[in-house]
């Protein structure tokens, strides 16, 4: 424990990365054969002072209660860390969280290597210790698989449900464009079913929780794409005028 204590005092002294903003933010120090990474903490993880305690952690929480395993026997059983300690700061796009960049990460890799070898050493140590530990974390282990034995076919279900319906959508999208070039008006029933897949797709969105960067990704190429829009609109307009 000691180790630990002095591994996370260490940490909350590191200013290593000038772009980061604000203090490093660290869990509960306890000893655990768990380790849950994330990315790096949100701007309220920095006001509150511990990890995953906004959105993130709301969602990840959730879970867990699913299968009997509260936030606070969660924080008390496992080994809370980051890729990067401190809040990266807003995306410069304006959406979202910046992305720790690959100096930051290989700054912070060095506590991660740090903190593996105190792990390694508490191994170790716990090697013909009392059972009642051991038997607490077995019980522990069990409930984390069943938490992603039940999580996995609800997952996989929304992923089948997302690219079924996609595939609709494209198909009306089509149909939408095409009616539209010929001066034509989509069918009521159509139309109402257009809407009715928008909705069922928002829907699944909502229930799909994906990783920070899957979600900066997917920002960043939707940027792309409305600038590409927003050009093609351009040549439109100045079509339209010189004809």
């Amino acid at each position: 424990m000691d180790k630990i204590l002095n591994h996370q005092e260490n940490l909350l002294k590191c200013n290593n990365c000038s772009d980061m903003v604000g203090s490093p933010i660290v869990g509960n120090p306890i000893k655990s054969k768990i380790i849950l990474i994330g990315q790096a903490p949100g701007i309220r993880e920095g006001e509150l002072k511990r990890p995953f305690a906004w959105t993130a952690g709301k969602n990840l929480f959730k879970w867990f209660s699913s299968i009997g395993v509260g936030e606070e026997k969660f924080r008390n059983n496992v080994y809370m860390s980051a890729v990067c300690r401190c809040y990266p700061g807003k995306n410069i796009s304006g959406s979202g969280d910046r992305v720790p960049s690959d100096l930051e990460i290989k700054k912070n890799a060095k506590n991660k290597k740090e903190k593996i070898e105190e792990k390694k050493d508490k191994d170790k140590e716990d090697k013909g210790g009392d059972n009642t530990s051991s038997n607490e974390d077995d019980e522990f282990n069990v409930s984390l698989a069943k938490m992603e034995e039940e999580i996995k076919p609800k997952i996989i279900e929304i992923l089948d449900s997302l690219n079924k319906n996609y595939s609709k959508l494209k198909k009306y999208q089509t149909e939408k464009l095409e009616c539209l070039l010929n001066s034509k008006e989509l069918s009521v029933s159509k139309n109402k079913n257009f809407k009715k897949i928008q909705e069922i797709l928002v829907d699944n969105f909502k229930n799909l929780q994906l990783a920070p960067h899957i979600v900066e990704e997917l920002v960043q190429s939707h940027y792309k794409e409305n600038k590409k829009i927003v050009s093609l609109e351009g040549v439109l307009m100045r079509l339209a005028i010189d004809n």
